[in-house]
């Protein structure tokens, strides 16, 4: 079996060298060869999240990007300005059960944890390999945009990529953040989509459940993440009760 390494990184050293976690997925885990999309594709939306965990915000995303745009490439990584609960792995195995998901209808939407580096440049190196002729878009939440001007190589990177902003609940987009950007050399879209008012927060404090599909609540609670020590039936025990 082929493995890839996840880099999970840590942002706060002085030194500007960052430790490395290797995680050892199996790649073939994950569905959508390349090859199926090598060509004639021309856009690739590249979503990288903290999925911590994945919400039906995060569904309703990717629906909606995968008919936008000809490949929606996904991932889980860690953002150095959040604290993370949940280790990379699980977060990736939360992932993947929401494309499962959705293959049927959205085919052209793929797991790709090769691509879950802290800093988004390093992505975006990654996914040039992989697609070394198309043009990118790189999707953002609203909440994200006053951090990008201190991205590491902010420049160089909106020189790879296009940036797509989609505006979350309790963020509202401000045009001096837009312009920020813009200044920087960045070309800058703003999605015309309202995303559902829901939020992983709303999980990880309130355990609001509806904010999260079935099959990601069965795997929380089988892993026992978030504290979830409650009584819990399955989707299947539900189904005969």
């Amino acid at each position: 079996m082929v493995y890839c390494t996840i880099i999970e990184r840590d942002g706060n050293r002085e030194d500007g060298e960052l430790p490395i976690t290797d995680y050892r997925l199996p790649i073939t885990d994950y569905r959508l060869p390349i090859t199926d999309y090598r060509l004639p594709m021309n856009t690739v939306a590249l979503f990288g999240t903290s999925a911590d965990p994945p919400t039906q915000g995060h569904r309703a995303i990717l629906e909606w990007l995968s008919q936008e745009y000809d490949y929606v490439a996904v991932w889980a990584s860690n953002n150095p300005f959040k604290d993370h609960q949940t280790p990379l792995d699980h977060r990736l195995a939360m992932l993947e059960l929401l494309i499962e998901n959705l293959k049927d209808p959205y085919p052209n939407i793929g797991l790709y944890p090769q691509l879950g580096y802290s800093r988004s440049l390093e992505s975006v190196k990654v996914a040039r390999d992989l697609w070394p002729e198309e043009r990118f878009i790189l999707v953002v939440g609203s909440d994200l945009i006053a951090q990008m001007p201190k991205w590491y190589q902010i420049k160089t990177l909106l020189q790879q990529v296009e940036v797509l902003i989609v505006e979350r609940s309790g963020y509202t987009i401000e045009p001096e953040q837009v312009q920020a950007l813009t200044e920087l050399g960045g070309q800058v879209a703003i999605a015309d989509f309202n995303v559902p008012p829901v939020s992983s927060t709303a999980y990880r404090e309130r355990k609001e459940t509806q904010v999260i599909t079935p099959p990601i609540q069965d795997y929380i609670h089988r892993e026992q993440l978030y504290h979830a020590r409650e009584p819990f039936q399955t989707n299947s025990q539900r189904a005969i009760s």
